[in-house]
């Protein structure tokens, strides 16, 4: 080992010396670092392991599909919700008059009306009052991604005929029948009695949204049980190819003017939506909360970088005899401004480590309670160390040169 390097590594273990000497100033410094990257990697790291789950999640239409509905699907915020409650509810005879237009030229058309608070009930057995219970036509399984477990799907017959019938999914089936076959058996639904003549295989979990908490009976059945008047329909339009989805959009969208008697030059006054356009409106939400995390994170490291200077320009002063006796014997002024840039890097550091163990343990908390995957955001940890070097030396640097440059007789006779 050279004199160069042991003169540096003298020096680094001088500057751990005195961050030990003063724990808690040099823990509260470091705490002002914690929290501001703390902020960033707990955001970033719950928005990346959502990204997967959210990009599944928001998959629920069918390959190729399209919804029309008098509400966004994702709302995020402004002045357009008294806008979407003076809109009318698109009826049931809208959406079939709106389904005729369309023979011919998409592969299905899915009505559909959902009942968010329903309770399903089977003597002892029942669920609690969150379940969906969705009025739909046989097309429900193309345009929402689910299949027939056991016994059969609805039918046209089973609309045309407004037939009591039910499709479950598998935790009703848990909830309602765990002992015996459910085919066949009446089960109340919504406060309406419904034949179960059907199951759906499990879906699982989306966006911590159990998706198989839901029943499926005629729209016409269950328009006539809960009354027309409360609910709009939602109409999902499957094109058959990839190739004729954009032209099955623009004949949906004309058809459904024409279903709700819209003149020329009037507004839709219906929501159009896709996965690609539910993905791109999570994606605004994600650049808003990464801008809001980079924005606070910015706020509170400028913060950390000035309790760092100072904490530094305190520690010159109360070292100001230690720092003149060094310089007399010979100690050059890079060994010395180097001393005091790696305690202020250290304390940085120390901090910036913190802030990414903590914000990554919480981001992927958020993840798990929402069913996402666990993730570790090697990148933004990456960019968590880099900018705690940047602030320790560009907060450091004035303080090091300061103490570099002290003049040693001056210092010899500081009291």
């Amino acid at each position: 080992m050279n004199s160069a390097t042991r003169v540096y590594l003298s020096t680094m273990q001088m500057s751990l010396t005195s961050i030990i000497a003063h724990k808690l100033r040099s823990f509260l410094t470091v705490l002002g670092v914690t929290i501001g990257i703390f902020s960033i990697i707990a955001a970033m790291t719950a928005v990346s392991a959502l990204r997967s789950s959210i990009e599944s999640g928001l998959s629920f239409l069918g390959a190729n599909t399209f919804q029309f509905a008098k509400w966004p699907n994702i709302q995020l915020g402004g002045n357009d919700w008294a806008k979407y409650q003076k809109r009318h509810n698109i009826t049931l005879e809208q959406a079939q008059r709106y389904q005729s237009l369309m023979e011919g030229v998409g592969a299905f058309v899915c009505l559909k009306a959902f009942n968010h608070q329903a309770q399903m009930v089977n003597g002892i057995h029942h669920t609690t009052p969150s379940y969906d219970l969705c009025g739909t036509n046989q097309y429900f399984l193309n345009a929402n991604q689910y299949e027939i477990a056991t016994g059969r799907n609805l039918t046209d017959a089973d609309v045309a005929l407004n037939s009591p019938v039910a499709v479950i999914g598998s935790r009703i089936v848990e909830k309602c029948f765990p002992t015996r076959d459910p085919l066949g058996q009446m089960l109340i639904m919504g406060g309406h009695p419904y034949r179960v003549v059907g199951t759906l295989v499990s879906k699982g979990t989306s966006l911590g949204d159990d998706q198989d908490q839901i029943g499926l009976v005629p729209i016409t059945r269950f328009l006539a049980d809960n009354g027309k008047e409360n609910y709009s329909v939602n109409i999902a339009t499957g094109a058959t190819s990839a190739v004729a989805y954009g032209d099955t959009l623009d004949r949906g969208i004309g058809a459904m003017r024409i279903a709700r008697q819209l003149g020329p030059g009037k507004d839709n006054d219906f929501e159009v939506y896709s996965n690609d356009s539910l993905l791109a409106a999570f994606a605004k939400v994600a650049d808003a909360v990464r801008a809001g995390a980079l924005v606070i994170s910015s706020i509170a490291l400028l913060a950390a970088g000035v309790g760092i200077m100072n904490i530094m320009l305190v520690s010159v002063t109360e070292r100001t005899k230690e720092i003149g006796v060094r310089k007399s014997l010979g100690a050059p002024r890079n060994v010395i401004l180097t001393q005091f840039l790696l305690e202020s890097i250290a304390i940085s550091l120390v901090g910036g480590v913190a802030g990414i163990i903590l914000g990554v343990l919480v981001g992927d908390v958020i993840a798990m309670v929402l069913k996402a995957d666990v993730i570790f955001p090697t990148g933004w940890a990456i960019i968590g160390l880099v900018v705690c070097s940047l602030i320790g030396v560009g907060f450091g640097l004035y303080p090091a040169y300061r103490a570099a440059n002290m003049d040693p007789i001056e210092a010899l006779r500081y009291e």
